[in-house]
């Protein structure tokens, strides 16, 4: 038997069938940097994100953001956004509160649909969050009131390629 690290979640893309990587970039959020107060419960402000080098097959996008480190045995999902074409290659901040034409949004674990900021409990080590643009072989359809695990599965099957930027954040 081997001993796991228990004082970090694993990456949960590393469960998932292999798939290859692209460019995603912020201008509000970077990997391994701490979020920024937009970007945390109670202002729940979506960031920027721009992605590209994915594969040509790419017929569209979803975005996603989870907690890996939430203390739930299952993580926390903040946002989910499934729909985008193939040619939307960047979202601005704030996106979430009024997203492109034929966007849908699960509802996130906070209960509410559209994207919920970093809240973990205080005294808790850095999060992770990982704002992650899945390119799809598929639109993925599904409907808005499915939960984010069904999201998620159908994701699973028809993600072709991924790009992860992963800020962290404390709370206290």
């Amino acid at each position: 038997m081997t001993s796991l690290d228990r004082t970090r979640a694993p990456w949960p893309y590393d469960f998932l069938p292999p798939v290859p990587s692209f460019t995603v970039v912020s201008d509000d959020v970077a990997d391994g940097e701490v979020l920024p107060q937009a970007q945390v419960a109670g202002e729940d402000v979506s960031p920027h994100l721009a992605w590209s080098g994915f594969p040509d097959e790419t017929a569209a996008f979803a975005v996603t953001c989870y907690d890996p480190d939430a203390p739930t045995g299952s993580g926390w999902w903040h946002w989910m956004l499934l729909g985008l074409d193939a040619s939307v290659t960047e979202l601005p901040t704030g996106a979430a509160a009024s997203p492109p034409p034929g966007i849908v949004q699960l509802r996130n674990d906070s209960g509410t649909v559209g994207f919920a900021g970093a809240a973990p409990p205080p005294g808790d080590p850095d999060h992770r969050y990982l704002f992650a643009v899945h390119a799809l072989q598929d639109q993925v359809d599904v409907e808005p009131t499915s939960s984010m695990a069904v999201g998620a599965f159908h994701l699973t099957f028809n993600t072709i390629a991924r790009a992860v930027i992963a800020p962290v954040y404390r709370n206290g």
